[in-house]
């Protein structure tokens, strides 16, 4: 008899059971999100940019509503005015006349629901990609697909920089930011690892120049989505604002950069 109620308790041990919880998450009024890269990139004229314009969404909402019928424009230190219009009511607004200067002073404006928002920016060039070197040790336990990117910083000049690494078995790319206090005008390196990356797959890497702003808002933002910046349902330290402000109504402030 001892040994029968000495197994059940041991199986015991072992069982387990599943429930279904509905988790109720409080929901906020949309806020306008604001995405407004201006990228020129190399062997281009950088006439044709686009910026896209969504609203927040409540968490477990499959999809990202666009913010139709905004009247977007940015502005150069010159007063020169370009003009975005929208298509088909995707929430990307685009122009094909942009005229991209290097150390130039931008300023975007957008008017969207009776309320207008503005942000302010300066177009920053980059270093070119000396070199690309790929290994087969990286990741933690080193068996993993490693990409370095090398460059070379220009010496005695604070440099802020932006990494995009896209590859063909995803939709969502890696992103990473880096500055150059400790490696002012040595040749330093950006790196990618996945353990999905497999030979013949597909790499596309993007290397920006940005500002010391923009570095701070995509470093605190990166910190916050990581891994190990806790769960989906942790409340974040703060939220990460952008340089983008509402200039009609302050409390609605937006998201993005």
């Amino acid at each position: 008899m001892k040994k029968i109620i000495y197994l059940f308790i041991l199986c015991s041990l072992f069982y387990t059971c599943e429930d279904v919880i509905d988790v109720n998450l409080n929901e906020a009024e949309p806020r306008l999100v604001i995405e407004a890269s201006i990228d020129w990139y190399k062997n281009t004229t950088g006439n044709e940019q686009s910026i896209k314009l969504s609203l927040s969404a409540p968490f477990f909402d499959e999809i990202i509503p666009p913010a139709n019928d905004a009247l977007v424009e940015i502005i150069d230190s010159n007063g020169n005015t370009f003009s975005f219009l929208e298509e088909n009511n995707s929430g990307i607004y685009k122009t094909n006349n942009f005229t991209p200067i290097i150390d130039e002073m931008y300023t975007l404006v957008i008017n969207y629901d009776n309320e207008v928002y503005t942000a302010t920016e300066t177009l920053k060039s980059v270093v070119p990609i000396d070199y690309i070197e790929q290994n087969d040790e990286g990741g933690f336990v080193g068996d993993e697909i490693e990409v370095k990117v090398y460059f070379t910083d220009p010496a005695d000049i604070d440099n802020y920089y932006f990494f995009e690494y896209y590859t063909d078995f995803s939709d969502t790319p890696s992103l990473d930011v880096a500055e150059d206090r400790f490696i002012d005008g040595n040749q330093i390196f950006g790196f990618y690892s996945e353990e999905d990356l497999e030979p013949g797959n597909e790499l596309t890497i993007r290397h920006f120049g940005v500002s010391k702003q923009y570095y701070e808002f995509m470093f605190i933002l990166l910190q916050q989505g990581s891994d190990d910046g806790g769960g989906p349902f942790e409340t974040q330290p703060a939220t990460v604002r952008g340089n983008c402000i509402n200039i009609t109504n302050e409390d609605n402030y937006p998201f993005g950069y």
